[in-house]
């Protein structure tokens, strides 16, 4: 979902509405409408709120969407209710007490069961011999009520997986159905230790499933005819493609149960996941799968003949060429990393699968293929082009195309591709490797996986100088500037697209300030989108589909692609990161266009005076805050937005290690709820320490997310809420609690106002998360206990009025709120 880089001039903001998160209540949801960048057209609708980019590729102007999420104020209201009365049913208020003073049991508005049950301070079960399922499922059985299910609903479940990742700890997803047919997106995920001991249970499962009235007649009865729908629904046309995927589903809203079918189109220039309603046509979700960024030869086939076996070797750059140090082309051989075949005649490996693909139909051509310069070498060397009026070339970096010739582009074309599957498979080498442990059974991405776990058929399908020859030789406006990663779930193959830089005949850097180069000659363009597969696949729910949405999720994407990269490069010593703040700067092979990549450096601290740590456009110097969110570009971005995340666990690295808090990074994505805010993202991150280090982290943790204002208080209304109150609060030693109670009125008439949703933005524990309740016909509401402390937002709504958002301070005993609405 989204890209490698922001777009240069600034986009015209779109609307916000108020919407209901899958948690508790009320969220502020940008929803965007298309982005693009001259470097990274982020996904359609999926995480970036901007305008319409003129050449992000493919794109319809197709929001990401979900007819789940509310469209009116009495909706709002009814999802903030159910949830509220979800949390504050005896029997889960009894579990929550159970638990201790760190529970966190967080209800789905919509489903009214458990999106997370954990405890930040320990387990939720002792240690057992038991297998893993039975664990998870005891505790279920013990707690049903509690968790708003019943025996009935156990009948539904089917365990999917249980894969067992690189610390002992087992993850088990299953999935619900009836009558065969399985639910899109909701089921039961748990995690248990080695020892036996639960660790999180969630997913949102369905109770009272049921299969959905037969009657009407299906305007959609094939697969072929719903993947024409959700093609048609994007501006594609509606002739599947040989990759495009439909498969029955059910659709639960909450209150009803639809039959539908969920398509992925893996053949669209666009790759899209949609539900097609089965009874209508309607659109019912839609996630675009693609995380963007920012010559030709026939294959010499045959081989040497010889009595030994011939290795298959090529050169490449450790970092980007030129550059001090990793800027030296390296022999490197391909068949003892495990990368290629002894004797292979194309750059075709379990891991990857390189070509150029020039013409942009995302199949490959004979001519597409990568030949080897010599028998099994692909030793191709960089040509530097010296280009008039363009300073950048060989000042200090070679330029490796001339963006005013046709087929320039042709002399690197083979260096460039042998360059992309180098990165690619160093790439997954270092991923699957401890601590990260991005293995088979975590479904990382190889055509075969020989441990028999997870699923195979996905090797990377690398496509460099993507769209090369789109317009008489030259790309064209949809094909430069960019790279891109479409992340389909386990099994299928992702798709990684590589473009040139720099818009043919405009001038440099006035006209087109990147640099006329190759993005696949630069490591960290490649790590940061291949690690948007990693953050795909690990940030999943029960049936395995990304839940990265479009707003904090999405920008937590974006940071994690360049968290990994650059972590990995600084710890090569290909990178450095000096005490002072400013080093750690993305995508320098840029040029000109460097300052416009990412507003600051990862390593900039908060109040950090360094030149290159400006503030963005936060009006203060030095480091981002929580507060900052939707503020380091003037609104919400995710990429901007991003780079709060990003520079948290740079903190954390530095306070950890890099090692420790590659494992903490890691296992919190394999413990993330649905869709996760960047505070559920922090409680994930305890309970990993919990998990793997038994809790040791725990006080450097809470003081450095504190200090970047995700503190014990700091609030946010789900994943989607853009405007999230900052805390820079340690969690309170003491027990006090006190409640919030007030009147709304109307500003104008003085009169109360019924039915309005009042909540409180908290994620902390062991109270009730995000408590929402609605005003009573005098305008009254109540909300708490909940722990002494200044809380930075509570929120009232109403539709008709303007969202009214505030800090409250709570003391013990009963505070006095009251809120007046202004009429929108």
């Amino acid at each position: 979902m989204a890209s490698r880089r922001p777009r240069l001039q600034r986009p015209v903001p779109v609307a916000v509405l108020v919407a209901t998160t899958l948690s508790l209540g009320l969220g502020v949801a940008a929803l965007p409408s298309a982005q693009g960048t001259p470097h990274e057209r982020a996904a359609v609708g999926q995480r970036v709120a901007r305008a319409p980019a003129p050449h992000a590729k493919g794109q319809s102007g197709k929001a990401f969407y979900d007819s789940r999420q509310p469209d009116s104020s009495a909706r709002v209201a009814m999802l903030a209710g159910r949830a509220a009365r979800a949390s504050s049913r005896p029997r889960t208020e009894l579990l929550r007490r159970s638990l201790g003073r760190q529970a966190v049991v967080d209800m789905d508005g919509m489903t009214r069961t458990p999106r997370l049950v954990a405890r930040l301070d320990g387990f939720l079960t002792g240690p057992s011999r038991r297998s893993a399922e039975q664990v998870a499922l005891g505790f279920v059985r013990r707690h049903l009520s509690a968790l708003g299910l019943s025996r009935a609903d156990l009948r539904t479940l089917s365990l999917r997986r249980d894969y067992v990742d690189i610390t002992g700890t087992h993850h088990l997803s299953w999935t619900q159905s009836v009558d065969g047919i399985p639910v899109f997106s909701n089921g039961l995920q748990a995690a248990v230790t080695g020892s036996g001991r639960l660790l999180m249970l969630g997913g949102s499962p369905i109770s009272g499933l049921t299969a959905p009235p037969v009657g009407a007649q299906s305007k959609v009865a094939s697969a072929v005819s719903a993947i024409a729908r959700a093609r048609v629904s994007v501006g594609e046309g509606g002739t599947a493609g040989p990759r495009d995927t439909a498969e029955r589903v059910l659709f639960s809203s909450g209150s009803r149960t639809l039959p539908a079918w969920q398509t992925i189109t893996m053949s669209a220039p666009r790759p899209m996941l949609s539900v097609v309603e089965a009874t209508d046509g309607r659109i019912l979700y839609r996630q675009d799968l693609t995380d963007d960024a920012h010559p030709v030869r026939s294959i010499r086939r045959g081989h040497l003949a010889t009595s030994r076996p011939i290795p298959s070797t090529g050169l490449a750059f450790r970092y980007f060429p030129r550059h001090k140090p990793g800027g030296r082309a390296l022999h490197i051989n391909f068949t003892k990393l495990g990368w290629l075949p002894r004797h292979a005649v194309v750059l075709r490996g379990n891991n990857s699968h390189a070509y150029a693909d020039t013409n942009d139909d995302d199949a490959v051509s004979s001519n597409e293929e990568i030949p080897a310069k010599s028998p099994h070498s692909w030793a191709y060397r960089l040509k530097p082009f010296q280009l008039q009026h363009v300073s950048f070339c060989g000042h200090p970096y070679p330029c490796s195309w001339n963006p005013g010739k046709p087929f320039s582009w042709r002399v690197n074309r083979n260096q460039d591709a042998t360059q992309v599957f180098f990165f690619v498979n160093s790439w997954h080498d270092h991923l699957r490797a401890a601590p990260i442990g991005f293995t088979e059974a975590a479904g990382n991405f190889q055509r075969v996986n020989r441990t028999g776990k997870g699923r195979g058929g996905d090797a990377v399908q690398t496509q460099t100088d993507d769209g090369a020859n789109t317009d008489h030789g030259l790309p064209d406006g949809e094909h430069i500037d960019n790279a891109n990663m479409a992340t389909p779930p386990d099994g299928r193959p992702p798709r990684m697209q590589m473009y040139l830089q720099h818009a043919p005949h405009t001038a440099y850097p006035g006209g087109d300030p990147f640099s006329p180069t190759n993005v696949g000659d630069e490591a960290d363009t490649v790590y940061h989108e291949y690690t948007h597969g990693l953050s795909d696949r690990l940030v999943v729910d029960a049936t395995g589909r990304t839940t990265l949405g479009p707003v904090q999720a999405g920008a937590m994407g974006e940071a994690w692609s360049d968290w990994y990269a650059m972590d990995y490069l600084v710890k090569r010593h290909l990178q450095r990161d000096r005490p002072r703040s400013g080093d750690v700067v993305l995508f320098r092979y840029d040029g000109a266009g460097v300052a416009l990549d990412r507003t600051e450096p990862l390593d900039c601290a908060v109040g950090a005076k360094a030149r290159r740590c400006s503030g963005g456009r936060t009006g203060h110097r030095g480091g981002y805050t929580y507060a900052d969110y939707g503020s380091v570009f003037g609104f919400p971005e995710v990429h901007s937005d991003g780079e709060i995340w990003a520079q948290t666990l740079w903190d954390l690295r530095r306070r950890l290690g890099s090692t420790t808090t590659e494992m903490l990074v890691t296992r919190a994505m394999e413990l993330s709820p649905a869709d996760p805010s960047f505070l559920d993202e922090r409680n994930a991150i305890l309970l990993a320490d919990l998990s793997v280090y038994g809790g040791r982290h725990r006080h450097a943790i809470w003081q450095v997310f504190a200090r970047r204002g995700m503190g014990y208080f700091a609030g946010s209304l789900g994943g989607d809420d853009t405007s999230p109150g900052a805390s820079f609060a340690m969690p309170p030693k003491g027990s006090r609690t006190g409640g919030i109670t007030g009147i709304v009125t109307d500003r104008r008439t003085g009169r109360p106002v019924k039915g309005a949703v009042v909540s409180l933005a908290f994620e902390g524990s062991p109270f009730v998360t995000n408590p929402s309740t609605r005003t009573g016909v005098r305008g009254h509401y109540s909300i708490g206990p909940v722990p002494v402390g200044r809380y930075p937002k509570l929120t009232v709504f109403k539709r008709g009025y303007e969202l009214a958002t505030g800090a409250v301070r709570v003391r013990t005993g009963s505070n006095v709120h009251d809120v007046s609405l202004r009429h929108d």
